[in-house]
Parts: C-alpha cells; sequence; structure tokens
C-alpha cells in the first residue's frame, strides 16, 4: 500500500496587509483539503499592481509572520521576496518543486475565484497547473458558475471552495486607516499594532 502524498497549501498574494479574511481562507482549505501546513508567499515585486504604491516587502513579510505566528500549520517563506526581479507564481512552483524539503508534495495554490477567474492572463498557465491544483476560494460578488468561463483542461485542475465570506480586502484596509478608521477585529492584533508602529497606509 503506498503512503499518501503529503499535500501542502500555498497562499500567495501582496498582503498589504494581510487580514483575517486571508487567514480565513488558509484555514478553510487545511481543513477541507487535509493539508498538511499552508505556506503563505508575500509578492517580492508584484506584476499587476502597476505604478500602484506597494508597502516595502520587508514590512509585508514581518506581517505575515505576526499573522501566522501562533498557528502551527502556518508558516511564511522568503522565496518571492528574496528573488530578484518581478514574482510570478510559475517561478515560485518551481523553485518550491526544486526544494528538496518538498519532494513529492502535492501542492494546492489558494487563491480568490476573482483571480483564477484571470489564469488564463498569468504567465505560464499551463505549466502552473502541471505543478499544483488550484483552490477557488469563494468572494463577494462572485459565483463559481463562473468558472465555466474558462476552457475546460484548467478548469479540471480547479477546486471551488465556500468559505464564510468575510468583506474585507486590502484596499479598504488601506483607505480606512488612512482616513483614521478603525481595522479592529479586520486583522490580527499584532498586524494592527505594528501598522501603527510604523505608520503605515498613513499617506
Amino acid at each position: 500500500m503506498m503512503a499518501e502524498r503529503r499535500k501542502i497549501g500555498i497562499m500567495g498574494g501582496t498582503f498589504d496587509p494581510i487580514h483575517n479574511g486571508h487567514l480565513l481562507a488558509a484555514d478553510e482549505a487545511h481543513a477541507a483539503l487535509g493539508l498538511a501546513e499552508v505556506i503563505f508567499v508575500p509578492t517580492g515585486q508584484p506584476p499587476h499592481k502597476g505604478k500602484q504604491h506597494v508597502t516595502s516587502a520587508e514590512d509585508r513579510y514581518i506581517m505575515a509572520e505576526l499573522a501566522t505566528v501562533n498557528c502551527p500549520y502556518f508558516s511564511v517563506s522568503r522565496v518571492e521576496i528574496d528573488r530578484a526581479g518581478k514574482s510570478y507564481t510559475i517561478d515560485t512552483l518551481r523553485t518550491l518543486r526544486a526544494m528538496p524539503e518538498y519532494e513529492g508534495v502535492l501542492f494546492y495554490f489558494i487563491t480568490g475565484l476573482d483571480a483564477v477567474l484571470d489564469i488564463v492572463s498569468w504567465k505560464n498557465p499551463e505549466e502552473i497547473m502541471q505543478l499544483c491544483r488550484f483552490v477557488a476560494v469563494s468572494r463577494y460578488g462572485y459565483t463559481h458558475k463562473r468558472m465555466e468561463e474558462l476552457p475546460q483542461d484548467l478548469r479540471e485542475r480547479i477546486i471551488p471552495l465556500e468559505i464564510p465570506l468575510l468583506a474585507i480586502s486590502s484596499t479598504e484596509l488601506r483607505e480606512r486607516i488612512k482616513t483614521g478608521r478603525s481595522i479592529k477585529f479586520m486583522v490580527p492584533t499584532a498586524v494592527e499594532r505594528f501598522i501603527r508602529k510604523k505608520s503605515l497606509y498613513i499617506n
């Protein structure tokens, strides 16, 4: 009898800032798919942000660490932060796949349904789908029925995952901080304290 292959989730994102919606999605995927762990991968240089200001990679990495430190099956990787150039999912998957500690594992890339619907515009989408399964987490305003818009060969590699919807976005959080409104209960307390200490998102 063959041993079951270890399953690991990868949650990539700018995490600017990381919030409770990210943590909930990772936790739901961990439980639903029987993942051994979920690796949060803060983007180094996000290719899709254009000229939009992005908080320093180090600050975003520290916030991810603060948000996940108390969960034994969450970890944070510097793989994109430490790599020069723009951060593409295909490069991250190739790098992780080549690491000895991940030999033979099944990767599950966890992201929002809105991002999955745009997968055909990603760099090397076919190869991405060969390196991992995608987990399409429900997002407010989107329905998993829209996955029918994707090519069938890609659609077959995607697992839809319904989670309790938290109407929280990093964009909204940045705006709330800028206008002096509370973000309490939207981000982990340690992340909120770090944001205040560093005066992030004020300008």
